[in-house]
């Protein structure tokens, strides 16, 4: 039987950032709740850092989580960019890490391959892919909440498999 838990599951970003929360019981993954911290109309970089913050300890009060996930910067040829997500990721980890709450981090293909069997699956086949999981039907304004049940997804799995200690997720 499967240990009862509630994943919140992040996609990092300093402009949108994305969450998703399920719960997981003996029948299975539950959707609870989704949607994006919307940050672009803050200017100051550590503001919006600070507001993903307080955003992701709201989201802990209200859903008491026993896991969070977050997906990891993806490399790619902008440092910037991947400094930034590092920064949002951070900001989020913070605030589980400071309710005594287990991250995960897992790669954006390992929850790609997870959810849709394909590595390079496209945010919509993503989308689609949680949605028949789920059983639910959403029109999401940004497929970065999606992406974030998709990490949650993607750890309850991991939780689940008997190969789980074999190659989880990724560490320092």
């Amino acid at each position: 039987m499967t240990k009862d838990r509630i994943i919140l599951g992040i996609d990092p970003g300093t402009n949108i950032l994305g969450f998703g929360v399920i719960s997981v019981d003996s029948k299975g993954p539950h959707y609870l709740t989704m949607g994006v911290f919307d940050l672009r109309k803050i200017s100051d970089p550590f503001e919006k850092l600070a507001n993903i913050n307080a955003g992701v300890k709201e989201l802990i009060a209200e859903y008491a989580p026993t896991d969070m996930a977050v997906e990891s910067p993806f490399y790619g040829k902008n440092a910037q960019v991947i400094l930034k997500l590092g920064r949002a990721q951070g900001a989020a980890i913070i605030a589980a890490t400071e309710a005594g709450i287990p991250v995960a981090e897992y790669a954006p293909r390992k929850a790609k391959i997870a959810i849709c069997g394909n590595g390079a699956a496209s945010k919509e086949q993503v989308e689609i892919m949680v949605q028949k999981t789920l059983g639910i039907s959403l029109r999401p304004e940004h497929l970065d909440a999606t992406d974030a049940l998709a990490i949650a997804l993607c750890h309850h799995y991991q939780l689940s498999s008997p190969l789980a200690g074999t190659s989880s997720a990724s560490s320092w």
